[in-house]
């Protein structure tokens, strides 16, 4: 029987995920299958359950399900468990288990695609939810020297750097206080959905302090350059959409339910072509 695998969030109707991966299954010659679930927050328990009894193989967890499906796997992998949040999940013998690739996904893209190694930079991530967490524990262990969050809540922003543990300088910020702040920084990466498409007009944060030079991330990819990305690259920034994010976590994914690893080259130009683009 032809195997199903899955994406599951709120919303998934812009996602490029099937296209990417039904592609990569088909070059392979798997027989199997990937549709997206759109799930809202109230569905998340009974959604896990149906997926599961309906033996999906495995499936990816986006915005905004990447924490609140934990209490309803069987197992959590222990990076995953640290980050506090989970984006693959790989059925193993009728057990749900949780895994976490945006963190290595984010970092790889970042380093191959900008040339840098992240030994002591200086790193403001904007967000405090799943991706963040991922990204956040991911970066801890690049050698970076410091690493501060900014979130519209604060609290959440102390939450994610207490739960990480971790001996790297981190100071959690209002989105005002960041703001007055951004010449500090070598790296600045936004975490969250503000701006992705179709609320394209939307920014994180105001950019008015920023230094030329500074790398700005946007781990949207849906428009491939986002309005904050626009005016980032307007004041000298060098910068870097979600493209090459979207594509490694979702290559670590398919990899750990397949045991596989596929053609990244191959699934960029397919998110590309459909984008109508290039990565930036």
């Amino acid at each position: 029987m032809k195997k199903l695998f899955a994406l599951i969030g709120c919303p998934v109707h812009h996602s490029l995920s099937p296209l990417m991966h039904n592609d990569a299954l088909q070059s392979l010659g798997i027989d199997a299958y990937y549709h997206a679930f759109h799930v809202e927050r109230e569905q998340l328990k009974e959604a896990v359950f149906g997926l599961k009894a309906l033996q999906v193989a495995g499936f990816n967890v986006t915005i905004p399900h990447k924490t609140a499906i934990i209490p309803f796997l069987d197992d959590v992998d222990e990076t995953a468990r640290e980050m506090g949040a989970v984006n693959t999940v790989v059925n193993e013998n009728g057990r749900l288990i949780g895994y976490n690739t945006d963190g290595e996904g984010f970092v790889r893209a970042l380093c191959e695609q900008m040339k840098i190694s992240l030994s002591g930079k200086r790193i403001l991530l904007v967000g405090a939810g799943g991706a963040a967490r991922g990204i956040y524990f991911a970066l801890t262990r690049q050698g970076v020297s410091q690493i501060d969050i900014c979130n519209r809540t604060v609290e959440k922003a102390v939450q994610v750097i207490a739960e990480a543990k971790s001996d790297v300088s981190s100071t959690a910020y209002s989105l005002q206080e960041a703001e007055e702040r951004l010449e500090n920084y070598d790296i600045i990466i936004n975490t969250t959905s503000v701006g992705m498409t179709p609320n394209i007009e939307e920014m994180p944060i105001s950019l008015h302090n920023l230094q030329k030079g500074t790398i700005v991330s946007d781990i949207i990819y849906n428009p491939l350059e986002t309005k904050w990305l626009q005016e980032a690259k307007a004041r000298g920034a060098l910068v870097q959409n979600g493209v090459g994010m979207f594509v490694y976590q979702g290559a670590l994914a398919f990899e750990k339910w397949t045991g596989i690893f596929p053609d990244v080259k191959r699934m960029e130009q397919i998110v590309l072509k459909q984008l109508g683009g290039k990565i930036c």
